[in-house]
């Protein structure tokens, strides 16, 4: 609907026009005309009926019978009705987004290869022939620190608290990282390959990959010295499912139909009504580590096949640690690395805010359990092998260890957190110090470093607190593709 400004000429003639009233000195007025009118009269010019007057400004227009039109030689006045619709700048700010998402995902998809379930080896190819040798000071009878160390990582495991253990252990030794280009993964959700590795030739030798990956043996063998040692973490596959569902439900499609306060609970009573194991991202929701490890999320958990994959993974990994008991494996990762008690200090990153975390009930705890089958199945087997390593260990000597690390860790912790804890986004201080979030909201929680830190434990206390994206940027990643999804990200306020 639009209001136009009416000439004096429209309308009844002189003659037949009523008293003036309030107002009536006004040279003209305005009419309530629907748009469809006006388009109507426009491409009808044979219904208009010209009088020619002694003077061009005296020219009258009679429109048909029952319409108003636009006279074609006066400027008429054309006014924005006010109106419930959004305002332009909001409306073309959807339109930019969907226009922007939709190239995304397009590019996306474009960059990605199809996602491949053959497990057949791939071609032989130059494996890494000269590992680096490095000195190492050690003391007569101690043990010699391992240097090369394969972490494959797996999501929502505490897996980035560890990543930040791998950099500064890295940084600190001066060793040689295999990094992705463009991206914080190996463009995962494809099977790992060599090739995917920043400036890669052949022959070239690595100390430490630790990105994310869908793992692919072979082909990171190839990469690393026969003597490295590989690790992973797992988690209870029922928190690890709700975590993962909140996390990354937002780029998982097939969710976005899910209604009501609850998704989760609804999706659990009859997840096959919504699962599209061929949809993008599908693999967030279903067996995720079987996933990540390079497996057929999608197998029969009664298939023989689950077995002999989980004995793979005994047989590949040197340790498989578990989130739940994260200072014990952090204490068996030193032990097995031979590394001090200051390579695995931390603080917990890329942790959500407690409001953020429902509580899994034991209903929908029993439900995420059954629904994800091939992880229960694999956590169930290492869960029993890593209490098997804590006896090796000793068990009172594991309590000491662990009481150790958590005594120094807050140590740190009063050195370095401003306020000594963890806060919300919005009061993190530096950019610098911004863990990524996922989309649609902030629930992922960081830390202001103090002012004032002694020099001795300055340069620690920011690596320690330092985010996954910021620290790849600070050892030399280039990843143009995250800056450009940030610098959308901003614009569009996400």
């Amino acid at each position: 609907m639009l209001w136009l400004s009416q000439p004096a000429s429209w309308g009844p003639r002189a003659s037949q026009r009523p008293e003036p009233g309030p107002g009536a000195g006004e040279p003209k007025r305005l009419l309530n005309i629907p748009a469809s009118e006006l388009r109507s009269c426009a491409v009808q010019p044979s219904a208009l009926s010209l009088t020619r007057s002694p003077s061009p400004s005296s020219r009258k227009v009679q429109p048909p019978e029952g319409r108003l039109c636009l006279a074609t030689t006066g400027p008429a006045k054309v006014t924005e009705m006010p109106s419930l619709r959004k305002p332009w700048h909001s409306m073309a700010k959807a339109l930019i987004l969907g226009c922007l998402l939709t190239g995304f995902l397009l590019l996306f998809y474009a960059y990605l290869a199809p996602l491949q379930v053959n497990m057949a080896d791939p071609q032989d190819e130059t494996s890494c022939s000269s590992p680096p040798t490095l000195p190492v000071n050690t003391t007569e009878g101690s043990c010699q620190p391992k240097m090369d160390i394969v972490f494959m990582k797996t999501h929502k495991t505490a897996s980035s608290t560890l990543l930040n253990i791998l950099f500064r252990f890295g940084q600190k030794h001066h060793l040689k990282f295999a990094f992705p280009s463009g991206y914080n993964d190996f463009n995962y959700p494809t099977f790992f390959k060599r090739s995917l590795v920043h400036n890669y030739q052949p022959g070239d030798c690595f100390n430490i990959i630790c990105n994310h990956m869908r793992f692919r043996y072979p082909e990171v063998r190839g990469l690393v010295a026969p003597n490295t040692t590989f690790i992973t973490v797992l988690r209870d596959p029922a928190h690890l499912f709700e975590s993962s569902f909140h996390y990354f439900g937002m780029v998982v499609p097939f969710t976005w139909k899910l209604t009501g306060h609850n998704k989760l609970a609804k999706f659990l009573q009859n997840p096959t009504q919504y699962y599209n194991p061929q949809g993008y991202n599908a693999q967030f929701l279903h067996n995720l580590l079987f996933f990540d490890l390079g497996y057929n999320n999608e197998l029969d958990p009664r298939s023989p096949q689950v077995e002999e994959h989980i004995l793979e993974v005994e047989q590949r990994f040197h340790l498989v640690m578990l989130q739940e008991y994260f200072d014990e494996s952090l204490v068996l990762l030193k032990d097995l690395m031979c590394w001090e008690l200051e390579d695995i200090l931390y603080f917990k990153l890329n942790a959500r805010r407690a409001s953020a975390v429902p509580q899994l009930t034991g209903e929908l705890y029993q439900r995420a359990t059954e629904w994800n089958q091939l992880d229960a199945l694999l956590y169930r087997h290492f869960n029993a092998s890593f209490w098997r390593k804590v006896e090796a260990f000793g068990r009172e000597r594991m309590a000491r260890e662990v009481a150790n690390l958590r005594r120094e860790n807050e140590r740190m912790r009063s050195i370095c957190i401003d306020g000594g804890q963890a806060v919300d986004a919005e009061a993190i201080q530096e950019s610098s110090m911004q863990p990524w979030q996922p989309l649609g909201t902030k629930t992922i929680l960081g830390y202001n470093l103090k002012k004032r830190i002694n020099q001795r434990h300055k340069q620690l206390c920011r690596k320690m607190l330092t985010p996954e994206i910021q620290y790849l940027i600070d050892l030399g990643v280039n990843l143009w593709v995250i800056r450009i999804f940030k610098y959308i990200r901003e614009f569009l306020r996400w």
